[in-house]
């Protein structure tokens, strides 16, 4: 795949904020701006290239957006389930945990403002640009790819840290713009609407220009695709400081209760922009103008990415372009767990940073063909062939696997002791997400039945094409989901989505992130306990569903057969000598009848402990009633702290002290922190 090339005198012309000074100021680039990088089109267009650069910062997509942040969910965990560094305050670790503080190193946002401050600034220039009219079969696409770089580093600035300081324009020189306070989130998403719009008209669709070939950069499918993603955040929930902004607009959620001023809330005009996404969505799917199309094969969409190649059905909507062996995280520190051996290599891959959980591989359906790519209960072990791991609490996303990495990454990681940049792109956006879009919100504002004509298809049709790539065209259970069609799409998200920094976002705007995860912490304890019927998003199983034992074969001499593994029945003995056989996480987490073995305790406690920074204080005593040791697990968890002390649904990070100082007291940190 093309890598585009982010020249350094760019960034340096476009004012780079360095690390000392403070998060919204840069030199001001009125000089150099005007007069040289934005008076040929050349220069304006290595402009913009220089603001695509910064997005593979280690604090942007190069590693915290794309690994570190992810969070937990109710399908993904951050560095695993753990009783030491859950609540860390100085870690990723605790902030994927919803623990965080002023002095946490590991989530400032000082990188996420440069790049939106270099966005602001390659706008302006385009559009003062003397060449602007002369030249604007080529200058107005360069607009659109930064007004739509602009909105994506505010979207990520406002997920992340809520209402945040806004100002849409680049720093001046006299710093009269530069030392400001928050600005409301719903005025923030407003003005994102308003910039992705304009941005719409100015960009043409991928392979429609000479200079948009690959997914690497902005077309008009993302541009819309963003639009529609930013509009149904603004209209979903999230936590709101009513200490700082008036609730006169914004209405509260129903069954979550404000603390010292803090509620959950949402626009009271929401479905105006339910009805943007709508729209947005429903003409990409309608639009014969575009190449792009869902890959067949969903396991193809990673095999390709791993191998720094461009998808050929173009599902890919936008790629951060990362460089082999310059720059990039993904794959290594999350995905198919490979462990030193003679045949890749003294340095492992892949590993349990963000990695899930036996909840989650129940959830999918045998059927479902996007369980084994996303998903891997084996790792490749030192002994050159694969393993078997049994251990609910740590199963592996597979989505990126050294196996399929390029030829050149694998001769370099042969022989490296440390790590090595895989230059794997990051995908923001696939083309499943626009039918999934189109079907949450057509069907929120009318019906999953109702036939929209711009998109040509329905909400449920949308649905089920992207349960078609899943099951196959002539699969019966295309059509067998949950009967409440808003369930049945915070599922599909859940089973399309997984580990691809998503979900939990999701689960935010949906105000679901506090249920969610409770469910899955509370039905994996039962799980563990073997003793009574749970039920997993849309399925139900008998303890007796769960096998104590599996049972698997290889499939020749390196890889395990999975289509040999029975995950779904007991079996009374081996189906063959061929086979080999381990005890399943149900036996494992039993309590022994002799011996020292604590797992029937440790393991439901650090499930438990998972997440709780999210609300203010917790109590498992009832919940632990109902397990057959939960007086011991009880007494095990009642030892370690648990709830921030402060407000419920608390989801975002807090302000980095030194940000706060460098404010000159225009920003202070809300909800506790």
């Amino acid at each position: 795949m093309k890598k585009y090339i982010y020249t350094a005198f760019v960034l340096l012309a476009l004012g780079t904020v360095s690390c000392n000074e403070d998060f919204l100021e840069t030199t001001s680039p009125s000089k150099l701006s005007s007069q040289t990088v934005f008076n040929t089109t050349s220069m304006a267009k290595a402009a913009v290239m220089g603001v695509y650069g910064k997005m593979t910062d280690t604090y942007i997509y190069g590693q915290k957006l794309s690994v570190n942040w992810q969070g937990v969910s109710d399908i993904e965990t951050n560095s695993g389930f753990t009783t030491t560094g859950y609540n860390s305050t100085s870690s990723d670790s605790g902030a994927g945990n919803f623990y965080d503080d002023p002095y946490n190193t590991t989530t400032k946002w000082e990188s996420l403002f440069q790049f939106a401050e270099l966005a602001s600034t390659a706008v302006d220039g385009i559009r003062n640009s003397p060449i602007y009219e002369s030249k604007a079969n080529e200058m107005k696409p360069l607009l659109g790819e930064a007004l739509t770089l602009k909105a994506l580093a505010y979207f990520e600035l406002v997920r992340f840290w809520g209402d945040i300081p806004y100002k849409g324009e680049p720093s001046k020189s006299d710093l009269s713009n530069v030392y400001i306070g928050k600005t409301d989130r719903d005025v923030v998403y407003a003005e994102l609407v308003k910039d992705l719009t304009e941005a719409v008209g100015y960009l043409p669709y991928l392979k429609m220009a000479p200079e948009y070939t690959t997914a690497e950069r902005i077309s008009k499918a993302f541009a819309k695709g963003l639009l529609a993603r930013v509009a149904l955040f603004a209209g979903g929930w999230s936590l709101h400081d009513g200490n700082l902004f008036s609730d006169e607009n914004v209405e509260h959620h129903p069954t979550m209760q404000a603390e010292n001023g803090y509620y959950v809330g949402r626009v009271k005009n929401w479905r105006d922009y339910y009805q943007i996404a709508a729209q947005q969505t429903a003409e990409i799917l309608g639009s014969s103008e575009h190449q792009h199309s869902l890959d067949p094969n969903y396991e193809n969409i990673w095999k390709t990415v791993c191998n720094l190649g461009q998808n050929a059905s173009n599902e890919n909507l936008f790629e951060v372009a990362f460089g082999l062996g310059n720059n990039g995280d993904i794959g290594s520190l999350m995905g198919y767990e490979v462990a030193s051996n003679t045949k890749y290599g003294s340095r492992g891959f892949g590993g349990s940073y963000v990695s899930s959980q036996a909840y989650y591989f129940y959830s999918f359906d045998p059927d479902d063909l996007r369980r084994d790519t996303t998903l891997s209960w084996t790792s490749y072990g030192s002994e050159n062939k694969e393993t078997m791991k049994t251990d609910a609490l740590s199963v592996s996303f597979a989505k990126w696997r050294l196996d399929w990495m390029n030829p050149s990454y694998l001769t370099l990681h042969k022989t490296a002791n440390s790590r090595i940049a895989t230059g794997v792109n990051w995908i923001i956006m696939r083309y499943s997400d626009i039918y999934l879009m189109f079907a949450e919100a057509e069907s929120q504002l009318s019906s999953p039945d109702n036939f929209n004509s711009v998109a040509r298809m329905t909400p449920r049709q949308a649905l089920e094409t992207v349960r078609m790539r899943a099951f196959g065209a002539n699969s019966s259970k295309v059509k067998q989901y949950d009967a409440d069609f808003f369930n049945a799409i915070v599922n599909e998200r859940a089973w399309e989505f997984g580990c691809e920094a998503i979900r939990k976002h999701d689960l935010v705007r949906w105000g679901l992130l506090y249920d969610k995860i409770e469910t899955m912490k509370k039905t994996l304890c039962l799980m563990l306990d073997n003793k009574q019927a749970v039920t997993i998003f849309d399925k139900t199983y008998q303890a007796s569903d769960f096998p104590q034992t599996i049972y698997y074969k290889f499939k020749n001499a390196e890889y395990i057969d999975k289509s040999s593994i029975n995950y779904y029945r007991n079996l009374g003995a081996s189906p063959g000598p061929e086979y080999l056989s381990a005890s399943w996480f149900t036996k494992n987490a039993q309590k022994p009848t002799s011996g020292t073995n604590k797992n029937y305790i440790d393991w439901p406690t650090r499930v438990l402990l998972a997440a709780t920074g999210i609300n203010k204080s917790y109590d498992y005593s009832s919940f632990l009633s109902s397990m057959t040791n939960g007086g011991e697990i009880q007494s095990n968890l009642v030892q370690y702290t648990m709830g921030n002390k402060s407000c419920n649904y608390r989801h975002y990070f807090c302000i980095y002290y030194e940000d706060l100082f460098e404010s000159k007291g225009n920003l202070t940190n809300s909800f506790g922190y």
